[in-house]
């Protein structure tokens, strides 16, 4: 590892500590809440699609958005550790089989749903209080 990598790692640990990042992948319905200056006031706007693309790059990682406004699709791509970028939270868990989703550009209305992902594990059952074991 050389100095420069050295030193890019000491940044990417830095960043991680203070980006409020939900854990996501590509499908996933995500709302990136984003902060907006204008003027001299900020507000926070939130940006609700799918995941389409992420680009897993150290400290220039960035993932794109894909939602539908007014019937037209609009695309955003953000840096993941901006410090525009409020919060990441994961809505719905996507159940898909590549990991960029260019293809939903050219569908249209149900033909670019994604199915939701429910295969996730859950705690584990508790026994109930006078059941006997065999």
């Amino acid at each position: 590892m050389n100095l420069l990598q050295k030193i890019e790692q000491q940044q990417l640990d830095k960043l991680k500590t203070t980006a409020k990042v939900a854990e996501f992948a590509i499908g996933d319905t995500v709302r990136v809440n984003v902060k907006v200056i204008e003027g001299s006031r900020e507000r926070i706007q939130a940006y609700e699609g799918i995941c389409i693309a992420r680009k897993n790059a150290g400290a220039n990682s960035s993932f794109t958005v894909r939602k539908i406004s007014y019937g037209e699709g609009v695309e955003r791509v953000f840096p993941l550790y901006s410090p525009r970028l409020e919060s990441i939270e994961r809505l719905r868990r996507g159940d898909v089989r590549r990991s960029k989703l260019y293809f939903l550009r050219t569908l249209r209305g149900k033909a670019a749903r994604i199915t939701e992902r429910t295969d996730f594990e859950t705690a584990t059952p508790v026994k109930a209080e006078g059941a006997k074991s065999a």
